[in-house]
């Protein structure tokens, strides 16, 4: 047996139980019972995951006999997440702390289409926002990394939290800013000094070559400028282990949800519905390189579907995604079904006309298309009922307990699309004698998808499928 493999997952189950005790905390004892383990075993779990930061004192709480417990809580500002929804129009990022709050937001307008490079710089530059505090292009780092470490002051107790939490928000600005200028600088001192050595060699190759190393070290310098602006709190490098307060895990990683159909295992994209030019991108390993963290890949339906059941959405369930496409993230008996290849959940090409107008999939007639067709024209009546009757399918073929609905169409118009997928279902459950499975608006808003992204780096975690 694996040891190290069995002590991470005894500190999994731990810390999930600290988190779901949330301020209220859990004693030693109540662990012990709750895991299993013995009380020696959740000591030493305990004691090294306050020694990380991860976990503190809550007080104390009378017991039946003996001498008062002392319970403890999770510290859910000791490390953080990103999630990224990246769409096929926009790429909308979230920070969120050990309990999947989230303490900082951003969107950008984007172009899937644009080629890798544009977007990996995008996903990059929005990612380097939400860790810097700018939100939808408001405030910088010193701003936001103050907010971020106010907030915990406030929830700590009062002024004293809010005033330390700007302090260390302005320090670590001027941290940021200040390497970032030296950088800057000695890049391109070093490229005239090496410019004028070029001309004072005498001739035009002498010269050449100072030009060369002038720009150089221009580059570098602009290179370390930049990279000291990302290391502040919450940066990248060496600032990644380091939690907004100056301790603890920090960031844990990137998760990033997409439009499939893809392999969520080797994070590879295969043909993008609409965007046959990603087949084969190796997207986790090239973002995992820009941004110098690990990131996990998954498909925007599966990332949702999994944020929800760590909310607290209980059974088997199917969430719909009605955006700038049509898919479905599956969760049966608690836990996201992927399928072997990743290849669950492609809701919106199941074809229910045969003759039906062509879908950008290859297909005819497919949910998707009409779906959207009837979009485009308005008729959100007749938009529900085409997801009703793909949803009823699904119904069908999994016996499901609660159809929930998302994305940022559903979201303009909710009761037209809960009474309209609802009237589907009911019909089908007069018709079967079956009782009529529930539909409701998914929790979380058109923010479902990236807070579940982040869910794919905290789910392992605490031990719950994720990554």
């Amino acid at each position: 047996m694996n040891l190290l493999a069995l002590r991470s997952h005894n500190a999994a189950l731990v810390l999930d139980l600290l988190r779901t005790a949330g301020d209220e905390g859990i004693s030693r004892l109540e662990l012990a019972e709750r895991t299993g383990l013995t009380p020696q075993a959740v000591s030493k779990i305990t004691a090294r995951l306050r020694e990380d930061g991860l976990a503190a004192e809550a007080g104390r709480r009378a017991s039946t006999g003996g001498k008062p417990r002392t319970v403890l809580r999770l510290v859910p500002e000791a490390g953080h997440a990103v999630g990224v929804h990246l769409d096929r129009d926009e790429v909308r990022v979230v920070l969120v702390d050990l309990r999947g709050t989230v303490v900082g937001e951003r969107r950008a307008a984007l172009d899937l289409g644009a080629g890798s490079e544009a977007v990996l710089g995008a996903v990059r530059e929005a990612v380097a926002g939400v860790l810097r505090g700018g939100g939808d292009g408001t405030s910088g780092q010193g701003a936001a990394d103050g907010e971020e470490v106010s907030r915990e002051g406030r929830s700590a107790g009062g002024c004293e939290g809010l005033r330390r939490g700007r302090a260390e928000g302005e320090a670590g600005f001027r941290q940021g800013w200040t390497e970032g200028e030296a950088g800057f600088r000695q890049g391109w001192a070093e490229g005239e000094e090496v410019s004028r050595e070029g001309r004072s060699a005498g001739g035009c190759e002498g010269l050449r070559r100072g030009r060369a190393e002038g720009e150089a070290g221009f580059r570098r310098g602009r290179g370390e400028g930049e990279a000291g602006l990302w290391r502040g709190p919450g940066g990248e490098g060496a600032g990644l282990g380091q939690g907004p307060a100056g301790g603890g895990p920090g960031l844990l990683g990137v998760g990033v949800a997409l439009p499939g159909p893809l392999d969520h295992g080797r994070g590879v994209l295969h043909r993008v519905t609409g965007f046959p030019e990603w087949d084969g991108f190796p997207l986790r390993d090239a973002l995992a390189e820009r941004l110098g963290v690990p990131v996990v890949v998954d498909k925007d339906t599966n990332a949702a579907a999994l944020g929800l059941a760590a909310g607290g959405e209980r059974g088997s369930f199917a969430y719909l995604h009605l955006g700038t496409g049509l898919g479905a993230g599956l969760v049966i008996g608690g836990s996201v079904h992927r399928g072997a290849r990743t290849g669950a959940g492609e809701f919106g090409h199941q074809v229910i006309q045969l003759d039906g107008p062509p879908c950008t999939c290859g297909n005819r007639g497919c949910v998707e298309a009409l779906c959207l067709a009837a979009v485009a024209r308005g008729d959100l009546h007749e938009a529900a009922r085409v997801l009703g009757a793909g949803a009823a399918n699904l119904v069908g073929l999994l016996d499901i307990d609660v159809v929930l609905l998302g994305g940022r169409t559903v979201a303009a118009a909710p009761r037209a699309f809960t009474d309209g997928v609802g009237a589907v279902l009911l019909a089908r459950a007069r018709r079967t004698g079956q009782g009529a499975v529930p539909v409701r608006v998914a929790a979380g808003g058109d923010g479902t998808v990236a807070v579940g992204a982040a869910q794919l780096v905290l789910g392992p975690v605490f031990g719950r499928g994720g990554g």
